[in-house]
């Protein structure tokens, strides 16, 4: 079946409002339009939702996924999907996955409605084809939705983590996940979402169709591009 829906969202640890603490105010606009990003996918037909973000290597890991908050200050633990008799599943979500699934926790009713959940990730140094082939490849027996979870570049400003670079400027008006970030220009700027992004290129490829796209938050704060978006079939 083709993918129907996908959202792009960030995952900087600061999301979470018990780490972030007195500061949590200060990302509520981008914790608004990631829930309702992920919203938006929910309420699409898809019965599977794939959730990718950059890791070591590739992988599709096992359900349940599992992770905690405690490497970032707070015993904060997640958990997604049901557990298969004989499966142990996956502990130790990377950063971009954990997130993911804290987000996807959110919302009540999508742990009550039976939705098929899988994880998968994409090696963060990955090229472009071996990015754009894994998107073609992936799919599911039902109607699909992608997540995918990955931050632009960190070399916004004199506060940046990565300080101020001003390719990262001239790039910020890019905003479609394709070739437009290779990978040698991202690592110098830090982009950590350009290996699924590219992903979502080749599974939005692979689909067909013309594809309609919502961008629902694009700004710097604290020096690291933030982007959430929705992108579903017309």
């Amino acid at each position: 079946m083709p993918l129907v829906a996908a959202a792009v969202c960030p995952h900087p640890p600061l999301l979470i409002p018990e780490i972030a603490g007195a500061a949590a105010p200060e990302l509520d606009d981008l914790r608004a339009a990631c829930d309702a990003a992920v919203a938006r996918l929910l309420d699409s037909e898809a019965r599977t939702v794939l959730v990718i973000g950059a890791g070591d290597r590739g992988a599709d890991l096992d359900s349940p996924f599992r992770g905690s908050f405690a490497p970032w200050g707070v015993p904060l633990e997640v958990r997604l999907g049901d557990h298969p008799d004989g499966l142990v599943g996956t502990d130790h979500l990377p950063l971009s996955l954990l997130v993911g699934a804290w987000l996807l926790g959110r919302r009540p009713s999508a742990r009550n409605r039976g939705m098929d959940w899988r994880m998968t990730t994409v090696g963060a140094a990955d090229p472009v084809d071996t990015c754009a082939d894994l998107g073609a490849r992936l799919g599911s027996d039902q109607p699909w939705a992608l997540l995918v979870m990955g931050d632009g570049s960190a070399c916004r400003g004199e506060k940046a983590p990565g300080y101020a670079d001003p390719r990262a400027e001239a790039r910020r008006g890019r905003r479609r996940p394709d070739s437009a970030w290779i990978p040698g220009l991202s690592t110098q700027l830090k982009v950590a979402g350009r290996a699924p992004w590219q992903v979502l290129a080749g599974a939005a490829r692979a689909a067909g169709d013309r594809w309609r796209g919502e961008l629902r938050y694009h700004a710097a704060p604290y020096g690291v591009g933030y982007l959430v978006a929705n992108w579903q079939r017309p």
